[in-house]
């Protein structure tokens, strides 16, 4: 099944599966895949998928769409594509499409290991509250704990290279895992997240055991043993 995989500065995420004829990218909040980012117009572009090909249309936006650096209006994506939205990079992937040819692992430095060591989880990870792990695996002896809402006293692991909290279209932040432990940094939305009550900016901070993170009016905490 084809995807997209939404990344910024190099760091993933979300990843969109295309299971819809039509698929809306926009940064307004109705959008299937929601930039909240003021390079991105309201209703920015459209993926329509027609069998297994998957077209990518400019819905007229104001700062343009481009695929693989070059400016499209309309056009055919195949697997490894890179479409250009603002400062965000989505990669289509679909790898069903080039099953005649062979397949080449497009993927960041230092990931390929941790997914080829770590099996592919039976069922995304998720929560009520909106945390969301890319497909990029990597075992981790940590979690987030859930201190305020509906879903106190939750705990969900960090079993991936990147989970995503927060509420696309109002405020997300990524927590990442890396070779000397764990980083947290602000992704989109117009509420800065706040570590132990200082704001987190886009750049990486690293997170200790007992942290404390808050997002949109829910509080959580860092657990790694």
């Amino acid at each position: 099944m084809p995807k997209m995989i939404v990344s910024i500065d190099g760091v993933v995420i979300k990843e969109v599966q295309l299971t819809k004829d039509r698929t809306t990218l926009g940064r307004r909040p109705y959008n299937d895949i929601v930039i909240d980012n003021l390079a991105v117009s309201g209703e920015h572009a459209v993926l329509q998928m027609t069998g297994n090909e998957v077209y990518l249309e400019d819905l007229n936006s104001t700062n343009g769409t481009y695929v693989n650096g070059k400016s499209a209006k309309k056009q055919l994506l195949h697997n490894g594509d890179v479409v250009e939205v603002g400062k965000y990079k989505i990669k289509f992937v679909n790898e069903t499409a080039d099953q005649g040819f062979e397949k080449t692992m497009m993927v960041r430095p230092g990931v390929a290991a941790a997914m080829a060591a770590t099996p592919p989880s039976s069922a995304p990870s998720s929560s009520s509250f909106g945390v969301q792990d890319s497909s990029f695996g990597a075992g981790g002896r940590a979690a987030i704990k859930v201190l305020s809402g509906a879903a106190s006293g939750r705990e969900v692991p960090l079993t991936k290279v990147v989970t995503t909290i927060g509420k696309p279209g109002v405020a997300v932040a990524a927590i990442t895992k890396r070779s000397h432990g764990f980083v947290v940094h602000h992704v989109e939305g117009a509420g800065n997240p706040t570590l132990n009550g200082a704001p987190i900016g886009v750049d990486p901070v690293s997170l200790k055991n007992g942290d404390l993170i808050e997002l949109a009016g829910t509080q959580m905490q860092f657990i790694q043993t």
